[in-house]
């Protein structure tokens, strides 16, 4: 009976939440859109791509990479500049604020954006993008990464 009862629970938490991806997802496809995505902690970025972008370096900073390709037949694609917004919480709940901004470095478009993580916390990224030149938004792209910052 009990189990029963945690099965039925179980169930209706993934009615009520899609799964996030996990980190090794990187990118979706949207018909003739493919977006890439990811985040890691900034001290992984090398001194002088932190400099040329304006970002700091720390173990407890995470930053948030996001860019858009139209996909073209014998390429590897075309970077289309976009509208991005992302939100992020923990676990527990607590909101983590992002603010996206738009870098671009010879025909590469991307966009980043930063937020503080503790060690070992675990942070649900919910991305919204919509290329330039498209009607509606693609579908919420939502995804988790842990963080270390040990």
């Amino acid at each position: 009976m009990r189990s029963d009862c945690w099965r039925h629970v179980r169930r209706l938490r993934k009615d009520i939440r899609p799964p996030a991806k996990t980190s090794s997802d990187t990118s979706r496809d949207f018909g003739d859109f493919v977006v890439h995505f990811n985040a890691l902690a900034t001290d992984q970025l090398t001194a002088e791509v932190a400099r040329n972008s304006n970002i700091v370096r720390s173990p407890n900073r995470a930053m948030l990479n996001v860019s858009v390709i139209r996909k073209q037949a014998g390429t590897i694609g075309e970077p289309v500049p976009a509208a991005v917004s992302a939100a992020a919480n923990n676990l527990t709940g607590q909101v983590k604020q992002i603010t996206i901004r738009e870098i671009r470095e010879g025909n590469a478009i991307y966009y980043i954006g930063e937020l503080t993580v503790a060690n070992e916390e675990i942070i649900t990224f919910n991305v919204d993008v919509t290329a330039a030149g498209e009607p509606s938004p693609f579908p919420t792209i939502t995804f988790q990464k842990q963080f270390f910052t040990k």
